[in-house]
């Protein structure tokens, strides 16, 4: 890989052999000389935003040898099943989705159920009652990884668990370590599982979302610009902002967001619940809130994703912003269109992390852009393994300031450490000039 075509690598440029362990080790410290210094420049860039995807649930899952959530969900039994499978897969053919997921199929699925409603066909409570149950699996197969995780973790304290663990926190933490001067991480994310906040939990950091209250807490429309401060010794009226804090969006929901008759409420699911906990819905159709419409935008215009995709637009769509997406496999429309329109801003950047190219949604992708120099492209699997990534890539999350002091020393003799690492591995990732 050259140094021209870092920033923008094509997929037929980032080939490894996976079974020659020989010649990505000899790779490895040339590109790390590369592409972390880089990532390093990224990172402090004036607005900073992550996407994480179903691949960045797969990635800790694997690490910690448990299984993640299954997209393809079941079928639909009953006399609509065949018709409810067939335009599931005929939509997502036409989104460049591939194989349909849960979420083509239930999309579907409410569609076939208005229909049937408002005909007043006696076939809308089978078809209720199908959704329901296909939600219900889904949910439980999410709260199991989540279960896995967690009780293979306790079980298993001095295994390979808690190393997953650490990569997890240490993969957060690389993009969260920034001042207090510079404006907040945003952390965006298509997944409904609690990965994300589990890994925030231990790693201290303190994440703003639209949700008010300490109980129940309850979704709010109106968004205000909510933060951390803090008063210095000796100091008045000057309160400074507090390091570790993030902005943190679900774009499609999450698995502990259930619609009342007093709003949407986040419920007191615990990570990695029990099946039968009593905040597990019932009838989750009516009050479980996922699966945003990614067809048509019928599902996105409405009320909680309006709001969520908003924040989405707003944090990303701003001049000098980069936006890294890891796991996420550009399926979703929506969010595409979005990205692009970032895009159309010339300091705007975009750099993509991902395991494999599935149906070439990347390439096609980055195919519409103009400006390549606006795309930094990592794929493949030795890029998408979120612990080679982390031990390699990612600059290292360090903001104290004994950090910063060596940081600073090290910047002016203008040398690098003994190991021969870059000044932002061996020091932080947020180095002001």
């Amino acid at each position: 890989m050259s140094e021209s075509t870092l920033q923008y690598c094509r997929v037929d440029e980032v080939v490894w052999d996976d079974q020659s362990e020989g010649p990505e080790s000899e790779k490895v410290p040339g590109l790390r000389k590369k592409i972390e210094p880089w990532f390093a420049s990224l990172f402090q860039s004036e607005h900073l935003s992550v996407l994480l995807g179903s691949g960045f649930t797969l990635g800790i899952c694997n690490e910690a040898e448990v299984s993640a959530a299954d997209m393809s969900s079941d079928h639909f039994d009953g006399q609509w099943g065949d018709k409810i499978e067939k335009w599931a897969k005929k939509t997502a053919k036409e989104m460049g989705r591939g194989d349909a997921n849960i979420e083509d199929r239930i999309r579907c699925g409410i569609a076939l159920l208005s229909g049937l409603e408002i005909m007043e066909d006696e076939g809308a409570d089978k078809v209720r009652d199908s959704i329901n149950r296909i939600l219900l699996d889904f949910l439980r197969t999410i709260i199991q990884a989540e279960r896995d995780y967690k009780s293979k973790l306790f079980s298993d304290p001095d295994g390979d668990t808690l190393n997953a663990v650490g990569i997890l926190v240490s993969f957060i933490l690389s993009f969260a370590s920034r001042m207090g001067s510079r404006d907040r991480l945003n952390i965006f994310t298509t997944n409904y599982d609690r990965f994300i906040e589990y890994a925030c939990d231990r790693a201290g950091i303190r994440l703003i979302d639209r949700f008010v209250g300490s109980l129940a807490p309850i979704f709010r429309a109106s968004r205000l610009d909510v933060d951390f401060h803090y008063n210095p010794p000796g100091i008045r009226g000057e309160p400074r902002f507090l390091e570790g804090v993030a902005k943190f969006t679900k774009l499609h929901g999450s698995l502990d967001w259930l619609s009342t008759k007093n709003g949407l409420i986040k419920t007191g699911l615990p990570f990695g619940a029990k099946d039968d906990h009593p905040e597990i819905p019932v009838e989750p159709l009516n009050t479980l809130m996922i699966y945003p419409n990614s067809a048509k935008d019928i599902e996105t215009s409405m009320y909680p994703y309006v709001e969520l995709f908003r924040d989405f637009s707003a944090g990303i769509c701003r001049p000098n912003s980069t936006l890294v997406t890891y796991g996420y496999g550009f399926g979703d429309d929506h969010i595409n269109r979005i990205i692009k329109d970032m895009l159309t801003l010339p300091s705007t950047h975009l750099a993509i992390i991902a395991h494999s190219d599935r149906n070439g949604r990347i390439s096609k992708f980055c195919a519409e852009i103009g400006n390549k120099a606006q795309i930094t492209l990592l794929l493949g699997s030795h890029f998408g393994n979120i612990k080679v990534l982390v031990n390699n890539y990612l600059p290292k999350p360090a903001i104290d300031n004994i950090t910063w002091r060596k940081a600073e020393l090290l910047k002016r003799r203008g040398a690098e450490n003994s190991n021969g690492d870059s000044l932002q591995q061996c020091g932080v990732s947020d180095i002001e000039d």
